[in-house]
């Protein structure tokens, strides 16, 4: 089985499954296919699956010309029709993995996609799950599942897991450039999943074992998590120290070893790292253990968006009004700049409380056309010096590039700025972290 699999993969005769096309799963499928593999799409989103197959994409990582040649030229194509795995050799699976509202994982997607392709699973089958997990899901949750029909790992079909990490709106990395780990069940699962992804994707990382694999992406994560919780806090302590945070920072950074640069926010967004923290922390808890780093970060970064709301309300109080019946604009509510994705943004937190304060709250975010917060529906305004002088606070919470921060400054009366957009004037009416 394996050296048939191998030879696949060499005269790219190798059929391919990608079980999710959401930004990691589109993108990926779409690197595949370029390396001359014939892929098809998974998804249970028929609109996704009927705009992919129309050549339209709607990741912005992915050009739609780039899709719509992969399309007509036979190598890729997509469908809801989960018994399309009974015809494919390897199967990446790029399912979400968010948390319940307990914080807790909620492996629910993976379990689904897994009972697929067990309903679909056959001899010399490749199988590399993707999906941000904890430690031992690939050994404990997928593989039983495979198994119980009657096949065996490392010699019937092969598993693996591969961390994903994407970065959307990245100009510099993506699927192609960025070094993948893999790490198999078995060390012929290893091999063959390694030599599978080389051929798309310019280095590879072998590791040890899937344990060690879904280990290294709650590491690179948590680390990140940890880092933005310390700086934000170091953001707070200057304020009280009346020191400005971001001069420090820029400072701290010309030292050429020993310090990362890390940037304060109004709080961490996006899929990855305000969740994947929360995995590990978890599963060291059924181990009667508390991961002290993982949990205080969590406190000072979810409490952020309430600490940029404090700042707005001391602002308007320094002009004689009060949040409750003021009009605050919002810019931005995307998790980071340049991207669509509202998962876990801040800006949401931010949004929720100062309407629970009773304030009049706008939005703009040309990526985000509308948004939906517990039942109400908020539209993007267009930006304009009229929405900039009608609101008595302008909050920066996101920095996408098409925001010009000396004229927002210029029509504004005062602005809350989380991001440092503003770094180059100097204008009593801003008030940064």
């Amino acid at each position: 089985m394996l050296q048939l699999m191998r030879e696949k993969i060499v005269s790219r005769s190798l059929r391919v499954g990608v079980i999710g096309l959401g930004y990691v799963g589109l993108p990926l499928a779409t690197t595949l296919a370029e390396a001359g593999f014939h892929v098809t799409g998974i998804d249970i989103d028929q609109q996704k699956v009927d705009q992919a197959n129309q050549g339209k994409s709607y990741i912005p990582d992915i050009a739609s010309s780039t899709l719509q040649n992969l399309v007509e030229a036979g190598r890729l194509t997509f469908t809801t029709d989960f018994s399309i795995l009974k015809e494919i050799d390897a199967i990446s699976i790029c399912v979400p993995t968010p948390l319940r509202k307990t914080r807790d994982p909620d492996i629910s997607y993976i379990i689904a996609a897994t009972r697929q392709v067990q309903a679909h699973l056959h001899p010399g089958q490749l199988v590399i799950l993707e999906s941000t997990t904890y430690p031992g899901t690939t050994n404990e949750i997928v593989l039983p599942e495979l198994e119980s029909t009657g096949l065996r790992v490392g010699k019937d079909f092969f598993l693996a897991f591969s961390p994903e990490r994407i970065d959307p709106g990245n100009p510099n990395f993506g699927t192609r450039n960025t070094p993948k780990v893999v790490g198999g069940v078995t060390p012929a699962c290893t091999e063959l999943a390694e030599a599978y992804y080389s051929v798309a994707i310019e280095q590879m990382v072998p590791v040890s074992s899937a344990h060690v694999a879904e280990m290294t992406k709650l590491l690179e994560n948590t680390f990140r998590a940890v880092n933005i919780g310390l700086v934000n806090e170091i953001a707070i302590i200057c304020e009280k120290l009346d020191i400005n945070v971001w001069e420090v920072i820029d400072a701290a950074a010309t030292k050429p070893f020993g310090l990362m640069r890390f940037l304060p926010g109004p709080g961490l967004g996006g899929h990855c790292i305000p969740v994947d923290p929360q995995y590990l922390s978890w599963k060291l808890k059924t181990l009667d253990y508390t991961a002290r780093f993982i949990e205080l970060a969590a406190e000072v970064n979810s409490s952020m968006p309430y600490y940029v709301v404090g700042k707005v309300n001391k602002v308007l109080n320094e002009t004689r009004r009060s949040l409750n019946g003021s009009t605050i604009l919002i810019l931005g509510v995307a998790y980071k700049g340049n991207v669509s994705d509202v998962r876990e943004s801040p800006a949401l937190d931010i949004i929720q409380e100062l309407i629970r304060q009773k304030a009049v709250v706008l939005y703009n975010d040309e990526y985000v056309p509308s948004l939906t917060l517990s039942g109400r529906v908020l539209r993007s305004q267009p930006l304009s010096s009229g929405l900039l002088q009608a609101a008595d606070c302008v909050v920066i919470v996101t920095d996408h590039s098409y925001y010009d921060a000396a004229w927002i400054v210029d029509e504004a009366r005062s602005i809350v700025d989380t991001r440092n957009m503003t770094r180059a004037i100097d204008d009593p009416k801003i008030f940064r972290l």
